[in-house]
């Protein structure tokens, strides 16, 4: 029989997958592949991702299958399979980034003609196509995007792993892992990235299991980094080792017998910010590099590399943007709350322009989504979409206290605080603001309120 590719992307997983089932349910040999192609880049992301597609492979051949390894262009590297294969669909789950959608019209382009093609949505709780205004526009501010996609109503369960998939008889050539490259981090870092992670459908499914001893207080707990009080499936999800709506449904299950309410609706509502990050970016495509907001393409940047290396080595005489920068180089991570004052402090205290902090963190995130990302950095720098308002400064300091009280995450990170070997601040804070909002002035005068397309 005349075999299936099925093209594995951003959905690394067997469970939920709908383009899986439906290749499985087609009745012919399968052939499971993966392409590492210009997007898989990041430090951080290429070593997590080498071991996510180890842990599928392993989870493949218990069905009796293996993943095909190959690099380059996926339009010729699915072309070359299908002429070799003599395959006659092809399944995938879409992507929404450009490159990633570009991608699927040059492999419709290539094979659309000679084959079915089957893409598949399960990668959101809804196409970006899918919300829209009353007058057919996108939104553009979070909390009318929310009330509309939660008016949709619950998503669809969770899809089951099927129970087997037909095998090609004659295997194909394949990449191995390890001459891909997908492991470029030093020794210190893989062993920091292997203490925190568990890459892989597993390690998701056990972060979900997770939820009930993290609900109950999540509310209260997701903004404080010295409490493990978040989820930590971001980069799980990112790379779509679980489901959005496996989470949704978890979170669901838990909320009434933990009483935890509060938190459930908490933690739905940052799926809800991934979903407007992915959909802002889908609608506006040049968002990992111009601003929303026009008149931010005048801000009167600063360009000042001593400054900007020493908030990239965690060095700037602040405790808790020390401590966050350190804890991203450790373990390719970093709490959401720290995050915000991490950026702040870039673009406000140094005025260093966004995009670099953000191509800092695609770097070296494990959950290095463009998406989150770049709306995130366009938030904290004003520029974006719902952002906060440019003049509004975090202090680091007193951030520090408000969300670090007894300091033990920045003792964690910064074990040399209060040392003498601890440097003095790169800025002070005071003028550093004054000089931010005497930036901001600048351009007060060209707001509007366009985005930029």
């Amino acid at each position: 029989m005349r075999p299936v590719l099925l093209w594995f992307r951003r959905n690394l997983r067997l469970s939920d997958n709908a383009a899986l089932i439906s290749a499985a349910e087609s009745g012919r040999p399968v052939i499971p592949l993966y392409v590492v192609d210009e997007q898989d880049s990041g430090n951080a992301g290429r070593w997590w991702l080498h071991h996510s597609l180890a842990s599928l492979d392993q989870d493949l051949q218990k069905l009796g299958s293996s993943l095909v390894l190959r690099s380059g262009s996926p339009r010729d590297v699915l072309s070359d399979i299908a002429e070799q294969s003599g395959a006659q669909a092809l399944y995938y789950a879409r992507r929404y980034e450009p490159a990633s959608r570009h991608q699927e019209e040059e492999v419709h382009a290539a094979l659309g003609a000679r084959m079915h093609i089957g893409a598949f949505d399960d990668g959101l709780l809804h196409h970006p196509d899918a919300v829209k205004t009353k007058n057919g526009t996108p939104y553009r501010v979070f909390t009318p995007f929310w009330k509309s996609s939660a008016g949709r109503g619950e998503p669809q369960p969770p899809l089951p792993v099927p129970e087997s998939i037909h095998v090609v008889d004659t295997a194909l050539e394949s990449s191995s892992l390890t001459r891909l490259g997908l492991l470029p981090l030093s020794p210190d870092q893989s062993r920091g990235f292997q203490d925190s992670w568990e890459p892989g459908e597993a390690g998701g499914l056990k972060r979900i299991d997770d939820l009930e001893s993290t609900l109950g207080n999540y509310a209260d707990h997701r903004d404080r980094p010295d409490i493990d009080g978040t989820s930590r499936l971001s980069p799980h999800l990112h790379f779509g080792e679980v489901s959005v709506r496996q989470i949704w449904q978890a979170v669901r299950q838990l909320e009434m017998p933990l009483q935890a309410e509060t938190g459930g609706e908490a933690l739905l509502r940052q799926l809800y910010w991934r979903e407007f990050s992915t959909y802002l970016l889908f609608h506006f495509p040049n968002l990992p590099a111009k601003p929303l907001r026009h008149e931010f393409e005048n801000f009167p940047w600063s360009k000042n590399e001593s400054l900007l290396h020493a908030w990239q080595r965690g060095t700037t005489g602040y405790p808790i943007v020390d401590a966050g920068m350190r804890e991203l180089r450790q373990t390719g991570w970093m709490h959401n709350r720290v995050r915000m004052i991490v950026a702040s402090f870039l673009v406000k205290d140094l005025l260093i322009p966004w995009q670099t902090g953000a191509a800092w963190f695609l770097d070296n995130l494990v959950d290095a989504d463009l998406a989150n990302n770049s709306a995130g950095w366009q938030w904290v720098a004003g520029c974006g979409s719902d952002a906060a308002p440019f003049f509004r400064v975090f202090n680091p300091t007193l951030q520090g206290k408000k969300f670090d009280p007894d300091g033990l995450y920045v003792r964690q990170w910064v074990p040399e605080i209060g040392e003498t070997d601890y440097p003095a601040p790169i800025v002070n804070h005071g003028s550093a603001r004054q000089r931010a909002l005497e930036a901001y002035q600048s351009i007060k005068g060209m707001r509007t309120s366009k985005f930029a397309p």
